[in-house]
């Protein structure tokens, strides 16, 4: 459980699933005191180049900080699109584990859960689910 930073209401399942994604993939690696670990190489690929070396890197970045940090969502899809604006959209694909935090990975919900994580050029970072 945790709190929405919008209402200040707790939150659980999906909901704290799609928060964590967004703090996940919009914390820089070492910025956070006390785990220097925690984070995505992301926000530092965002602002790079949209080569294919770049994208690649981007996409690995992203599989590998949701593998590591957030066992309840299994990704099976990353889209990446950009805009003239600068801003970048990425939409993640996967099914929702509600209890793999707990190590069971057998229960997994029915569909499949699509969220997109949009950032602008002034480093806000936003969710649609």
């Amino acid at each position: 459980m945790d709190l929405d930073p919008e209402t200040g209401a707790a939150i659980e399942g999906w909901p704290h699933v799609a928060q964590s994604l967004q703090t996940i993939l919009g914390t820089r690696i070492n910025t956070r005191v006390f785990r220097r670990e925690f984070g995505s190489d992301v926000p530092a690929l965002v602002d790079a180049p949209m080569n294919d070396e770049n994208l690649l890197a981007l996409y690995v970045a992203v599989a590998e900080a949701i593998d590591r940090w957030e066992p309840r969502f299994d990704v099976t899809n990353v889209g990446i699109s950009g805009s003239a604006s600068g801003a970048i959209t990425m939409t993640l694909q996967g099914s929702y584990r509600p209890d793999a935090h707990l190590t069971d990975t057998t229960h997994v919900s029915d569909s499949v859960q699509t969220i997109r994580v949009t950032r602008d050029r002034v480093d806000n970072w936003s969710l649609a689910a």
